[in-house]
Protein backbone atom coordinates (compact mmCIF):
# COMPACT_ATOMS: atom_id res chain seq x y z
CA UNK A 1 0.00 0.00 0.00
CA UNK A 2 1.16 3.31 -1.05
CA UNK A 3 2.62 5.68 1.88
CA UNK A 4 -0.24 8.24 2.46
CA UNK A 5 1.04 10.02 5.68
CA UNK A 6 3.58 9.04 8.55
CA UNK A 7 2.61 8.74 12.42
CA UNK A 8 5.84 9.53 13.86
CA UNK A 9 4.30 12.67 16.01
CA UNK A 10 3.98 10.68 19.17
CA UNK A 11 7.64 10.88 19.23
CA UNK A 12 8.42 13.58 17.53
CA UNK A 13 6.94 17.26 17.06
CA UNK A 14 5.17 17.35 13.29
CA UNK A 15 6.69 20.93 12.11
CA UNK A 16 5.15 20.67 8.33
CA UNK A 17 3.25 18.90 5.99
CA UNK A 18 3.87 19.45 2.35
CA UNK A 19 2.86 18.16 -1.28
CA UNK A 20 4.80 14.98 -0.39
CA UNK A 21 6.81 15.39 2.96
CA UNK A 22 6.30 15.28 5.87
CA UNK A 23 8.66 17.16 7.91
CA UNK A 24 9.68 16.17 12.01
CA UNK A 25 11.68 18.15 14.77
CA UNK A 26 14.60 15.85 15.87
CA UNK A 27 16.28 18.62 18.13
CA UNK A 28 16.65 22.44 17.58
CA UNK A 29 19.76 21.61 14.90
CA UNK A 30 18.57 18.66 12.85
CA UNK A 31 14.90 17.60 10.87
CA UNK A 32 13.68 14.16 9.50
CA UNK A 33 12.45 14.66 6.08
CA UNK A 34 10.23 11.66 5.36
CA UNK A 35 8.55 11.65 1.63
CA UNK A 36 5.45 10.09 1.37
CA UNK A 37 3.60 8.46 -1.80
CA UNK A 38 1.13 11.38 -1.88
CA UNK A 39 1.09 12.96 -5.76
CA UNK A 40 -0.47 16.71 -6.58
CA UNK A 41 -0.95 17.96 -9.84
CA UNK A 42 -1.96 21.38 -10.45
CA UNK A 43 -1.22 22.08 -7.04
CA UNK A 44 -3.98 19.91 -5.61
CA UNK A 45 -2.89 16.51 -4.17
CA UNK A 46 -4.77 13.20 -5.05
CA UNK A 47 -6.46 10.83 -2.58
CA UNK A 48 -4.77 8.24 -3.89
CA UNK A 49 -1.26 7.61 -3.86
CA UNK A 50 2.07 5.80 -6.29
CA UNK A 51 3.35 2.80 -4.75
CA UNK A 52 7.13 4.00 -3.40
CA UNK A 53 7.19 7.41 -4.98
CA UNK A 54 8.23 9.00 -1.81
CA UNK A 55 11.54 6.11 -1.83
CA UNK A 56 12.51 6.38 -5.07
CA UNK A 57 12.32 10.85 -4.53
CA UNK A 58 14.59 10.48 -1.58
CA UNK A 59 17.06 8.13 -3.32
CA UNK A 60 17.21 10.35 -6.47
CA UNK A 61 17.81 13.37 -4.30
CA UNK A 62 20.89 11.25 -2.67
CA UNK A 63 21.72 10.29 -5.47
CA UNK A 64 22.50 13.78 -6.96
CA UNK A 65 23.47 15.95 -3.44
CA UNK A 66 26.49 13.38 -3.44
CA UNK A 67 27.06 13.90 -7.62
CA UNK A 68 26.64 17.54 -7.03
CA UNK A 69 28.84 17.32 -3.31
CA UNK A 70 32.29 19.17 -4.96
CA UNK A 71 30.04 22.05 -6.34
CA UNK A 72 28.26 22.94 -3.19
CA UNK A 73 27.65 22.07 0.27
CA UNK A 74 24.04 20.56 0.98
CA UNK A 75 21.79 19.57 4.06
CA UNK A 76 22.31 16.42 4.93
CA UNK A 77 23.30 14.93 7.92
CA UNK A 78 22.76 11.33 7.68
CA UNK A 79 20.94 9.86 4.44
CA UNK A 80 21.64 5.72 5.27
CA UNK A 81 18.98 4.49 7.07
CA UNK A 82 20.71 2.68 9.75
CA UNK A 83 22.62 5.62 10.60
CA UNK A 84 19.28 8.30 10.47
CA UNK A 85 17.68 5.82 13.09
CA UNK A 86 21.09 5.79 15.51
CA UNK A 87 20.70 9.12 15.47
CA UNK A 88 16.66 9.29 16.48
CA UNK A 89 14.48 8.45 19.62
CA UNK A 90 15.05 4.31 19.63
CA UNK A 91 11.28 4.10 20.25
CA UNK A 92 11.27 4.73 16.57
CA UNK A 93 13.70 1.66 15.78
CA UNK A 94 10.37 -0.54 16.57
CA UNK A 95 9.26 -1.99 13.15
CA UNK A 96 5.71 0.28 12.82
CA UNK A 97 7.82 3.10 12.82
CA UNK A 98 11.12 1.87 10.98
CA UNK A 99 8.74 0.47 7.85
CA UNK A 100 7.82 4.15 7.33
CA UNK A 101 11.08 5.59 7.25
CA UNK A 102 13.02 2.97 5.22
CA UNK A 103 14.23 4.53 1.90
CA UNK A 104 12.09 7.56 1.91
CA UNK A 105 13.57 9.71 4.89
CA UNK A 106 16.79 12.56 5.29
CA UNK A 107 18.29 13.67 8.46
CA UNK A 108 18.78 17.28 7.53
CA UNK A 109 20.21 20.42 9.11
CA UNK A 110 17.69 22.88 10.29
CA UNK A 111 18.62 26.01 8.40
CA UNK A 112 16.80 29.03 7.24
CA UNK A 113 16.02 29.08 4.09
CA UNK A 114 15.93 31.39 1.07
CA UNK A 115 12.32 32.17 0.20
CA UNK A 116 12.72 31.90 -3.49
CA UNK A 117 12.03 28.77 -6.40
CA UNK A 118 15.08 29.23 -8.19
CA UNK A 119 14.73 27.60 -11.45
CA UNK A 120 16.94 27.31 -14.33
CA UNK A 121 15.86 26.55 -17.36
CA UNK A 122 18.17 25.03 -20.57
CA UNK A 123 14.74 24.84 -22.98
CA UNK A 124 11.42 26.35 -23.63
CA UNK A 125 8.53 24.34 -22.40
CA UNK A 126 5.75 25.10 -19.71
CA UNK A 127 4.58 28.45 -18.24
CA UNK A 128 8.07 29.85 -20.13
CA UNK A 129 6.47 28.18 -23.91
CA UNK A 130 3.31 30.09 -22.63
CA UNK A 131 4.04 33.49 -21.53
CA UNK A 132 7.23 33.72 -25.09
CA UNK A 133 4.00 33.03 -27.05
CA UNK A 134 2.17 35.59 -25.50
CA UNK A 135 4.54 38.15 -25.11
CA UNK A 136 8.22 37.07 -26.65
CA UNK A 137 9.78 37.07 -23.19
CA UNK A 138 10.13 34.36 -20.13
CA UNK A 139 9.80 35.44 -17.14
CA UNK A 140 10.16 39.37 -18.26
CA UNK A 141 13.24 38.45 -19.90
CA UNK A 142 13.40 38.92 -23.64
CA UNK A 143 14.00 35.92 -25.55
CA UNK A 144 15.51 35.31 -28.58
CA UNK A 145 13.09 35.41 -31.48
CA UNK A 146 11.75 32.45 -33.42
CA UNK A 147 12.27 29.86 -31.03
CA UNK A 148 9.36 26.89 -31.29
CA UNK A 149 8.56 24.43 -28.54
CA UNK A 150 11.26 22.75 -26.64
CA UNK A 151 13.79 24.45 -28.74
CA UNK A 152 17.27 24.80 -26.55
CA UNK A 153 18.18 28.64 -25.32
CA UNK A 154 21.53 29.45 -26.58
CA UNK A 155 22.60 29.46 -23.00
CA UNK A 156 20.94 28.23 -19.12
CA UNK A 157 18.80 31.15 -18.02
CA UNK A 158 17.86 31.71 -14.34
CA UNK A 159 14.19 32.25 -13.82
CA UNK A 160 13.33 32.37 -10.64
CA UNK A 161 9.64 32.10 -8.71
CA UNK A 162 8.22 32.86 -5.42
CA UNK A 163 7.64 30.26 -2.71
CA UNK A 164 4.09 29.71 -1.97
CA UNK A 165 2.14 28.26 0.27
CA UNK A 166 0.54 25.00 0.58
CA UNK A 167 -2.83 25.19 -1.86
CA UNK A 168 -1.26 28.72 -3.36
CA UNK A 169 0.46 29.11 -6.59
CA UNK A 170 3.99 30.10 -7.22
CA UNK A 171 3.99 33.51 -8.75
CA UNK A 172 7.00 33.48 -11.90
CA UNK A 173 9.40 36.25 -11.40
CA UNK A 174 11.92 38.57 -12.96
CA UNK A 175 15.25 38.32 -11.68
CA UNK A 176 15.05 41.72 -10.95
CA UNK A 177 11.94 41.14 -8.82
CA UNK A 178 13.82 38.12 -7.19
CA UNK A 179 16.99 40.83 -6.45
CA UNK A 180 14.22 43.11 -4.42
CA UNK A 181 13.27 40.72 -2.49
CA UNK A 182 15.73 38.69 -1.13
CA UNK A 183 18.64 41.10 -2.10
CA UNK A 184 20.53 41.78 -5.09
CA UNK A 185 24.04 40.13 -3.78
CA UNK A 186 22.03 37.24 -2.83
CA UNK A 187 19.77 36.67 -5.61
CA UNK A 188 22.87 37.19 -7.99
CA UNK A 189 24.88 34.34 -5.84
CA UNK A 190 22.17 31.86 -6.44
CA UNK A 191 21.13 32.43 -9.98
CA UNK A 192 24.52 31.89 -11.12
CA UNK A 193 25.36 29.17 -8.34
CA UNK A 194 22.07 27.35 -9.92
CA UNK A 195 23.05 28.02 -13.78
CA UNK A 196 26.25 25.78 -12.54
CA UNK A 197 24.78 22.80 -11.27
CA UNK A 198 22.13 22.98 -13.40
CA UNK A 199 24.49 22.33 -16.14
CA UNK A 200 26.56 19.54 -14.58
CA UNK A 201 23.77 18.21 -13.81
CA UNK A 202 22.93 18.26 -17.67
CA UNK A 203 25.66 17.31 -18.92
CA UNK A 204 25.55 14.13 -16.99
CA UNK A 205 22.20 13.31 -18.05
CA UNK A 206 23.11 13.62 -21.44
CA UNK A 207 25.40 10.75 -21.11
CA UNK A 208 22.49 8.69 -20.24
CA UNK A 209 20.32 9.60 -23.30
CA UNK A 210 18.15 12.20 -21.26
CA UNK A 211 17.68 15.56 -21.76
CA UNK A 212 17.54 18.03 -18.26
CA UNK A 213 14.92 20.29 -19.33
CA UNK A 214 14.55 22.53 -16.62
CA UNK A 215 14.90 22.16 -13.27
CA UNK A 216 14.17 23.87 -9.50
CA UNK A 217 16.38 24.09 -6.63
CA UNK A 218 16.01 25.31 -3.21
CA UNK A 219 18.78 27.10 -0.97
CA UNK A 220 19.41 27.92 2.30
CA UNK A 221 21.69 30.31 4.22
CA UNK A 222 25.20 28.95 5.19
CA UNK A 223 28.01 30.62 7.08
CA UNK A 224 30.05 32.79 6.23
CA UNK A 225 27.31 34.10 3.16
CA UNK A 226 27.84 30.67 1.76
CA UNK A 227 24.66 28.97 0.54
CA UNK A 228 23.39 25.25 1.36
CA UNK A 229 21.79 23.25 -1.46
CA UNK A 230 18.76 21.68 0.26
CA UNK A 231 15.18 20.05 -0.26
CA UNK A 232 15.15 18.07 -3.27
CA UNK A 233 17.30 17.95 -5.59
CA UNK A 234 16.62 16.63 -9.18
CA UNK A 235 13.74 14.83 -9.06
CA UNK A 236 10.83 14.27 -11.00
CA UNK A 237 9.22 16.15 -8.91
CA UNK A 238 11.27 19.07 -9.36
CA UNK A 239 12.40 18.68 -12.82
CA UNK A 240 11.64 17.91 -16.38
CA UNK A 241 13.63 15.20 -17.92
CA UNK A 242 12.71 14.04 -21.64
CA UNK A 243 14.16 11.11 -23.57
CA UNK A 244 16.64 12.15 -26.06
CA UNK A 245 16.09 9.33 -28.60
CA UNK A 246 12.19 10.38 -28.67
CA UNK A 247 12.68 14.84 -28.58
CA UNK A 248 11.68 16.37 -31.63
CA UNK A 249 12.03 20.16 -31.41
CA UNK A 250 8.46 22.16 -32.65
CA UNK A 251 6.04 20.50 -30.04
CA UNK A 252 5.91 19.11 -26.29
CA UNK A 253 7.77 16.27 -25.09
CA UNK A 254 7.01 12.94 -23.31
CA UNK A 255 8.32 13.43 -19.22
CA UNK A 256 9.75 11.38 -16.61
CA UNK A 257 7.04 12.28 -14.33
CA UNK A 258 3.32 12.90 -13.99
CA UNK A 259 2.63 14.30 -17.23
CA UNK A 260 -0.10 10.91 -17.53
CA UNK A 261 -1.55 12.13 -14.51
CA UNK A 262 -2.08 16.01 -15.74
CA UNK A 263 -2.79 14.72 -18.76
CA UNK A 264 -5.64 12.82 -17.50
CA UNK A 265 -7.06 15.39 -15.39
CA UNK A 266 -7.37 17.95 -17.69
CA UNK A 267 -8.98 15.45 -20.24
CA UNK A 268 -11.91 14.85 -17.53
CA UNK A 269 -11.92 18.31 -16.62
CA UNK A 270 -10.80 18.00 -13.18
CA UNK A 271 -7.49 20.06 -13.39
CA UNK A 272 -7.62 22.28 -9.58
CA UNK A 273 -10.83 20.13 -8.64
CA UNK A 274 -10.32 18.38 -5.04
CA UNK A 275 -11.20 15.11 -3.90
CA UNK A 276 -9.92 13.76 -7.35
CA UNK A 277 -9.21 9.33 -7.36
CA UNK A 278 -6.49 8.51 -9.89
CA UNK A 279 -7.64 5.31 -11.95
CA UNK A 280 -5.90 1.92 -11.82
CA UNK A 281 -3.96 2.44 -15.02
CA UNK A 282 -2.98 6.04 -14.57
CA UNK A 283 -1.29 5.02 -10.79
CA UNK A 284 0.36 1.94 -13.46
CA UNK A 285 1.79 4.32 -15.60
CA UNK A 286 2.74 7.10 -13.20
CA UNK A 287 4.26 4.62 -10.94
CA UNK A 288 6.52 3.23 -13.85
CA UNK A 289 7.92 6.53 -14.80
CA UNK A 290 8.71 7.26 -11.67
CA UNK A 291 11.05 3.59 -11.56
CA UNK A 292 11.87 4.59 -15.49
CA UNK A 293 13.48 8.26 -14.02
CA UNK A 294 15.37 6.48 -11.32
CA UNK A 295 16.69 3.56 -13.63
CA UNK A 296 17.71 5.40 -16.85
CA UNK A 297 19.56 8.30 -14.20
CA UNK A 298 21.32 6.23 -12.10
CA UNK A 299 21.89 3.16 -13.91
CA UNK A 300 20.80 1.08 -11.21
CA UNK A 301 18.12 -0.99 -11.08
CA UNK A 302 14.82 -0.18 -8.68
Amino acid sequence: MPLASTELDSILPLVAKGKVRDIYQVNDDSLLFVATDRISAYDVIMNNGIQDKGKILTQLSIFWFDFLKEEIENHLIASDDKEILAKLPKELSQPKYRDQLAKRSLLVKKLDMIPLEVIVRGYITGSAWKEYKKSGTVHGLPAPKGLKESDPFPHPIFTPSTKADLGSHDENISPEKAARLIGGNLAEKVGQKAVQLYTKARDYAKTRGIILADTKFEFAHGENGDIILADEVLTPDSSRFWSAKDYESGRSQKSYDKQFLRDWLTAKGLNGKQNVTMPEDILKKTSEKYIEAYEDLTGNQW
